[in-house]
């Protein structure tokens, strides 16, 4: 590591560990490596972040973005006075009871989505996806909408089809504020219900829950 960014030692430290788990899960040697940080201060600094929840373990152990960086990036609105999770609540309810099925609201966090929100279905076959959750970007709809796919943002959604979970389908889309894509508003469920053209059922219901939230977080001119 060369020489300090901020003049505090261990915060620079810390802030590479968090830097390196943008790209995904890493193993404590993958840690090392992508940091070049001596094994024992990889150990210590990935530890003290995830007793603060910042750094969190997935199923193998590996270490991962911890969901109170979601909290924090959903106040990243906080500047055009509501948060992200403010301005998409009523449009996500109104689009969690139209639709019937589970709807999230995504943001893209380096070569990551990150889940802000999530209201499940009230049907006992359900999609679940948990706050916090980081998910990849190569995968489902709400990835193609935070990379600014081109068909998904003339049409104003995109559709998935068992691309990240078999048997689910899913509808995204953007939340443009000033040009820009600062979340993704989706619906998914389970292939039985939405089919395989769930664009044809949610797209245009998607479509304005994101406007709205765009709408709500864009101050009166």
């Amino acid at each position: 590591m060369g020489a300090s960014v901020s003049g505090v030692g261990v915060l620079d430290k810390a802030v590479l560990v968090l830097g390196s788990l943008e790209s995904g899960p890493l193993s404590l040697t993958e840690l090392c490596t992508r940091t070049e940080l001596p094994r024992a201060t990889a150990h210590r600094l990935a530890s003290a972040l995830e007793a603060h929840d910042l750094v969190a373990r997935d199923g193998a152990g590996r270490f991962i973005l911890g969901a109170a960086l979601s909290r924090l990036a959903s106040s990243a609105g906080g500047a055009r006075g509501k948060t992200v999770v403010e301005a998409a609540t009523p449009a996500l309810v109104r689009l969690r009871d139209r639709t019937g099925e589970s709807v999230q609201l995504y943001v893209r966090s380096g070569d990551n989505r990150v889940c802000l929100m999530s209201l499940e279905s009230p049907h006992s076959l359900r999609t679940i996806v948990q706050i916090g959750a980081s998910l990849p970007m190569d995968r489902g709809s709400a990835a193609k909408v935070l990379r600014g796919d081109r068909d998904a943002l003339k049409r104003g959604w995109a559709q998935s089809v068992e691309e990240r979970e078999k048997g689910v389908a899913s509808v995204s889309a953007p939340v443009l504020v000033d040009g820009e894509i600062v979340a993704a508003v989706s619906v998914s469920g389970p292939i039985d219900r939405t089919s395989r053209q769930p664009g044809r059922r949610y797209g245009a219901a998607v479509a304005e829950a994101a406007m709205e939230t765009a709408r709500s977080l864009t101050p009166s001119r």
